[in-house]
C-alpha cells in the first residue's frame, strides 16, 4: 500500500480524497495557496503546506512546488484529484521521474486518451465509433474550412487538451469560422496550457452518456454503468444521473458501450479510474468524443448505484493491487442525482458569487450525500471554479430519487452569497426534466428562469 500522498488539489475533491486515505491508513499532505490558509482540507490533512500565491498557474498548477513537497514530507504518491494537473502528461511524468507514484494512468496512457485528436485517431483504428471530424488538429483557418467543409456544418471546434466545456465553440456557417477558430484556441491556451483545435460534426440534440471504467496493471478492465451529462449549459455540465433515464438506453445498449469503453481503455494502456464519453443520438446509435484521465466531479453517483467506492479503488489500483471486483459484480440498484451547488447568480448570467458564509444548512437523510468543503463562516475565494459542493441522493427508482431531491434542495440554505439551488429545484420540477426527455442543448434553448426575470 501506498503509505504518504500529496493531495495536489482543493476543495471537495480534496476532502474526498483526505477521508479514503483515511480509510486505508494512508497519511496526507495537503497544498494550498495563500488564498486557500483556511480551507477545509488543510485544517483536516495530516500536514499542510502553502506552496504559493493566489492564482492557481502559481500554486496548484506549480509542478516544481508540488514535486518539492511530496519529496521533502516523504510522500510516495500524489493524487491530483480532478482539474489542475490531473490531465497533465508531463506532471505524470514528472511523478514517476522522481519516485513517486501518481495516482492515475501513465503519461503516455494520458496522451493517447487525453489529447482529444490523438485519441479519436485511435478510437476509430481500434473500431469503437468515433463522430466524424477533422484528422487530427487543424492549424490554420485555412485548413479547419477544409474539414468543416468535409464533414458539414454545423461543426464545433474543440480543444485537444480540454475537458469541463472550455475551449469548444460550436460554427454553423464558413463565415464564422475565423473568429471562433481564434477564441477556440485563445481559450484552449489559457485553460490547457495547449491551444490545439481539432473539428467534430455537430450531433443535433444528443445525450451525453459517459460510461465509467477501473482497469489495473495487469489488463483487467471493468465498465461501472453510465452516467447522463446531457443537463448543460454553456458545455459545462449542472447535473447528472445514473443510470440514464434515455428511453433508448437498455441492458443491450449499456454492455454495447460498456464494452467499446474497456476497448478504448486498452488501446491505450490505460490504468486507473477514467471515462469514456459518447454522443448518443435518439436513435441509440453512440460516438465517442472523449475520454477523460481521471476521477470525475460526478463519480459520487456511480458510487450509489453500485457501491463501488471509486476512489479506494484508485489508491489500491495504484499501490499494485489488482482489481478485486469482476465485470459480473457490477449490477446497478436504483437511481442517483447528483446537483452540482455553485456560489454564482443565476439571474446575472451565472456570475461568480464568491464572499463569506454568514449562515449554512447542509440536508441529510436516508440517501442524501453532500460532498462539500465550506463551512459556515468560510470565505469563498474569486480565484477559483464556482463550485462549492454535491449535493447526490440515492433512490430505489429514478421517482424516489427525485423526491429526495426536491427536498434536500428546498434545505439546502447558504446565505451570504448567492447560489445556484434555486435554479436546479425549479430545474428537476420541469416537465422534461422529470420525464427524461431532454438532451445537450435543453439549458440552452430554454430560460428555466424567464418568470423571475420578468419580475424584475
Amino acid at each position: 500500500m501506498l503509505r504518504r500522498v500529496l493531495i495536489a488539489n482543493r476543495g471537495e475533491i480534496a476532502l474526498r480524497v483526505l477521508r479514503a486515505c483515511r480509510e486505508l491508513g494512508i497519511e496526507t499532505v495537503a497544498v494550498y495557496s495563500q488564498a486557500d490558509a483556511d480551507a477545509l482540507h488543510v485544517q483536516l490533512a495530516g500536514q499542510a503546506v502553502c506552496i504559493g500565491p493566489a492564482r492557481a498557474a502559481d500554486s496548484y498548477l506549480n509542478q516544481d512546488a508540488l514535486l518539492t513537497v511530496a519529496k521533502a514530507t516523504g510522500c510516495d504518491g500524489v493524487h491530483p484529484g480532478y482539474g489542475f494537473l490531473s490531465e497533465n502528461a508531463d506532471f505524470a511524468d514528472a511523478c514517476a521521474a522522481a519516485g513517486l507514484t501518481f495516482i492515475g494512468p501513465s503519461g503516455d496512457a494520458i496522451r493517447k486518451a487525453g489529447s482529444k485528436s490523438a485519441a479519436r485517431d485511435l478510437m476509430r483504428a481500434a473500431g469503437v465509433p468515433v463522430t466524424p471530424g477533422s484528422d487530427g488538429p487543424v492549424a490554420s483557418v485555412e485548413e479547419a474550412l477544409t474539414a468543416a467543409e468535409s464533414v458539414g456544418y454545423p461543426v464545433l471546434l474543440k480543444a485537444s487538451a480540454g475537458g469541463g466545456g472550455r475551449g469548444i465553440r460550436r460554427c454553423d456557417r464558413p463565415e464564422d469560422l475565423s473568429a471562433a477558430f481564434a477564441e477556440a484556441k485563445a481559450e484552449a491556451q489559457a485553460c490547457f496550457g495547449n491551444d490545439e483545435i481539432y473539428i467534430e460534426k455537430f450531433i443535433e440534440d444528443p445525450k451525453h452518456i459517459e460510461i465509467q471504467i477501473l482497469a489495473d496493471n495487469y489488463g483487467d478492465v471493468i465498465y461501472l454503468g453510465e452516467r447522463d451529462c446531457s443537463m448543460q449549459r454553456r458545455n459545462q455540465k449542472v447535473l447528472e444521473e445514473a443510470p440514464s433515464p434515455a428511453s433508448f438506453m437498455n441492458e443491450e445498449l449499456r454492455a454495447k458501450m460498456g464494452k467499446a469503453a474497456c476497448t478504448a481503455a486498452k488501446v491505450c494502456g490505460y490504468r486507473n479510474a477514467g471515462t469514456i464519453e459518447f454522443l448518443v443520438d435518439k436513435n441509440g446509435e453512440f460516438y465517442f468524443m472523449e475520454m477523460n484521465t481521471r476521477i470525475q466531479v460526478e463519480h459520487p453517483i456511480t458510487e450509489a448505484v453500485t457501491g463501488v467506492d471509486l476512489v479506494k479503488q484508485q489508491l489500491l489500483i495504484a499501490s499494485g493491487q489488482r482489481l478485486s471486483i469482476k465485470q459480473e459484480d457490477i449490477k446497478l440498484t436504483g437511481h442517483a442525482i447528483e446537483c452540482r451547488i455553485n456560489a454564482e447568480n443565476p439571474l446575472l448570467d451565472f456570475r461568480p458569487s464568491p464572499g463569506r458564509i454568514k449562515s449554512l444548512f447542509i440536508p441529510g437523510g436516508p440517501g442524501i450525500r453532500v460532498d462539500t468543503a465550506v463551512y459556515q463562516g468560510y470565505e469563498i475565494p474569486p480565484y477559483y471554479d464556482s463550485m462549492i459542493g454535491k449535493l447526490i441522493v440515492h433512490g430505489k427508482n429514478r421517482e424516489e430519487a427525485i423526491a429526495k431531491m426536491t427536498w434536500a434542495l428546498s434545505e439546502f440554505i447558504v446565505d451570504g452569497v448567492a447560489t445556484n439551488v434555486d435554479f436546479q429545484l425549479k430545474l428537476i420540477r420541469r416537465p422534461e426534466f422529470l420525464e427524461g426527455n431532454y438532451d445537450n442543448g435543453f439549458l440552452n434553448r430554454t430560460d428555466i428562469l424567464a418568470d423571475e426575470r420578468s419580475k424584475e
